[in-house]
């Protein structure tokens, strides 16, 4: 062989990989940061997917559980009915022998609404002897009383009713207020 025929052998320097310019670097840093952006905005859209659903289930159980809450309301007055013609028998007609089975049967009507009525979520708004808590109750009157504390209830107009844990109808009611002593 002679020295024009010489072979080279590759150093370190010839095989190591070419540095990146500074070009190839900020295309590098650019594609991480929207390879980030998109996992964030992946993450973002299956988060709000995963509300979405959930919001939605919760909406069908709603809406399964108070799906009757218009009818219940209607029907409320055919409960409210039905205790008006019961207290508006005298008592001594309870015991007048041709009125008995109209009453019986009055008051078999009222206990079977009131069973449709728990079978459904529907109960009574308890009123009397409490405090008024306007979620429940709507004051109609004040009434001067000496043995109730203020702001009880001491009548109750219209009975109220809720539908599982929501206010169906607020009872009607009359609240106590401290008597007026007289000017002396």
């Amino acid at each position: 062989m002679n020295e024009d025929e010489k072979i080279e052998t590759p150093t370190a320097e010839d095989t190591a990989p070419a540095a990146p310019d500074s070009a190839g670097q900020d295309r590098l840093a650019a594609l991480q940061a929207e390879l980030a952006e998109a996992q964030a905005a992946v993450l973002y859209a299956q988060a709000e997917t995963q509300n979405t659903r959930r919001r939605l289930e919760r909406e069908v159980v709603d809406a399964r559980t108070y799906a009757a809450t218009g009818f219940a309301r209607d029907i409320l007055s055919v409960a409210d009915n039905l205790a008006r013609a019961l207290a508006a028998i005298p008592a001594e007609l309870h015991d007048d022998e041709r009125l008995k089975g109209l009453i019986t049967g009055i008051e078999a009507t009222e206990r079977e609404l009131g069973t449709v009525f728990e079978r459904n979520g529907i109960t009574r708004v308890v009123a009397l002897g409490q405090p008024l808590d306007p979620n429940r109750h709507q004051a109609m009157v004040e009434i001067p009383n000496a043995e109730a504390e203020p702001g009880t209830i001491v009548q109750e107009m219209q009975v109220g009713y809720m539908i599982k844990d929501r206010l169906l109808r607020p009872a009607l009611v009359g609240v106590a207020k401290a008597v007026d002593k007289p000017a002396g």
